[in-house]
């Protein structure tokens, strides 16, 4: 199973209303690692930024899976912009997961210029079709079989509050997107 990845990065200290409180991230990666053990994932594919992302890729890391990562443009922009902008202290974890997963070749930058907006867009997409080539890679080249025939099926898995913010939330256009390709999806809470 490889997991396609997306979701919400953890609240602005100033946030209105709670979809991702710092104080839930126990909670979340016990629930994120049960469900990577219980589906049998072979591998995550994500993008990186504070929250859901680096949860799940330190997850997938200590159970010893794939992690490939997508980031919109330049990882030091990126850096800033999605990962040490918010509470916790996660710049360190970005850099430590991103050097593990670029030493192995499954980094990938999409190199967006801005508008900002439309990158992450563009990695919603992305995230859910490099999950596709993995699992078709995993077709071609033996991967393991299951039920539904050869290789590996992909799972799209949501962390997020389950309540889209409006016409532009990310983790809503993942979730669609995802079923746009005919593939389940499955919601990891965030509160």
């Amino acid at each position: 199973m490889i997991i396609a990845l997306a979701g919400r990065r953890i609240d602005a200290p100033d946030a209105s209303v709670p979809r991702f409180p710092l104080a839930s991230v126990p909670t979340v990666r016990e629930r994120m690692r049960d469900l990577l053990v219980d589906r049998g994932a072979r591998g995550v594919v994500c993008s990186a930024a504070c929250g859901a992302d680096l949860l799940a890729l330190e997850v997938a890391g200590a159970l010893g899976l794939r992690r490939r990562i997508v980031l919109p443009f330049d990882q030091e922009a990126f850096r800033a912009a999605s990962v040490v902008d918010r509470p916790g202290d996660w710049g360190p974890v970005y850099a430590r997961v991103r050097d593990e997963v670029e030493a192995r070749g499954d980094l990938r930058v999409l190199q967006t210029p801005p508008p900002r907006h439309a990158g992450y867009v563009r990695v919603v997409t992305a995230i859910l079709d490099e999950a596709i080539t993995l699992a078709s890679a995993a077709a071609h080249t033996g991967g393991v079989a299951d039920q539904d025939g050869p290789g590996e099926r992909v799972l799209a898995v949501a962390v997020w509050d389950g309540t889209p913010r409006g016409p532009d939330d990310l983790t809503a256009a993942f979730i669609a997107g995802a079923r746009e390709r005919a593939l389940p999806v499955v919601q990891v809470p965030t509160l």
